[in-house]
């Protein structure tokens, strides 16, 4: 799968770099490595991974050394085992060790979202139900975390406020109930699908019957998911939030319930383990 057409990869990578360089450059690099000085490396995993970010990875390096020689080995999305080479590059050998760091924890980064919501969405294989991210990422890489959820085997959930009308408890509270709220976004008629938050069973019927396209079931136990899922019956999906972890979903998901979303996976999500190691350095 690719990145978003509009996500700006060249912006993301100069903007990343600027941050690590800051105004004097790699001083220890130019200090210490000839100018002409190249540099051949693998870039190895060091546990078992979904791989996410290869191109991102990629590009830091090209952005610094044009001419490098870059072999990707694997592809995003890949499940692979400890010891696997991602990455053989070649280049010049200062840019090569300039990009290391920020190449690197893009990457571990990006692959720890996507291997943690690989394990969230084997943990309901065999039930119906979905895996979605929520807007629980990162200032300014929401589009790169929603990438690597992807990558996981999730579906991403809104990507920004404007994406959809999602009606939460806040929202409730001040409309005066869940009736109000509901009737208010379809007045509005903004064109867009109508999803409210709901954490009791009293306020399923007088959701769908103010125009509601989807609920979300907040915080609510499997026994009571059940109750809402026959009480529902395919009228509008339904959507499960809160207390959700590897223990918890699958339980969720045995309820018939159609989607859990789930904040861990960008929230939460570790590093994994990706190391560069030099093969061949010629000094210069």
């Amino acid at each position: 799968m690719a990145l978003p057409q509009d996500f700006d990869l060249d912006d993301f990578i100069r903007r990343t770099l600027a941050e690590d360089l800051g105004a004097g450059g790699d001083v220890t690099s130019r200090a210490t490595i000839g100018a002409d000085a190249v540099l051949a490396a693998d870039m190895n995993c060091r546990e078992p991974i979904v791989v996410a970010g290869m191109d991102i990875a990629a590009a830091f390096f090209r952005m610094l050394d044009p001419g490098a020689e870059l072999a990707a080995l694997v592809r995003d999305g890949e499940g692979i085992d400890a010891g696997t080479v991602l990455m053989r590059l070649k280049g010049n050998a200062r840019a090569m060790l300039t990009a290391e760091r920020s190449a690197l924890n893009t990457l571990q980064h990006l692959s720890g979202i996507a291997t943690l919501t690989r394990r969230y969405v084997d943990a309901i294989a065999g039930t119906a139900a979905i895996v979605l991210d929520t807007r629980k990422t990162l200032p300014g890489l929401r589009i790169l975390e929603k990438y690597a959820a992807r990558m996981g085997g999730a579906h991403n959930h809104r990507m920004r406020l404007d994406d959809g009308v999602l009606i939460k408890d806040n929202h409730v509270a001040v409309c005066g109930g869940v009736a109000e709220a509901v009737r208010r976004a379809r007045s509005a008629e903004t064109g867009l699908q109508v999803q409210v938050e709901v954490d009791r069973i009293d306020q399923i019927e007088p959701a769908l019957a103010a125009g509601a396209d989807r609920l979300l079931l907040d915080n609510m136990p499997p026994a009571v998911l059940r109750e809402a899922v026959e009480l529902v019956r395919g009228r509008v999906p339904l959507e499960a939030s809160g207390g959700v972890n590897l223990e918890t979903i699958k339980g969720i998901a045995e309820t018939g319930v159609d989607f859990i979303s789930v904040g861990r996976i960008t929230q939460s999500a570790p590093a994994v383990d990706i190391g560069l190691d030099y093969s061949y350095v010629n000094v210069i």
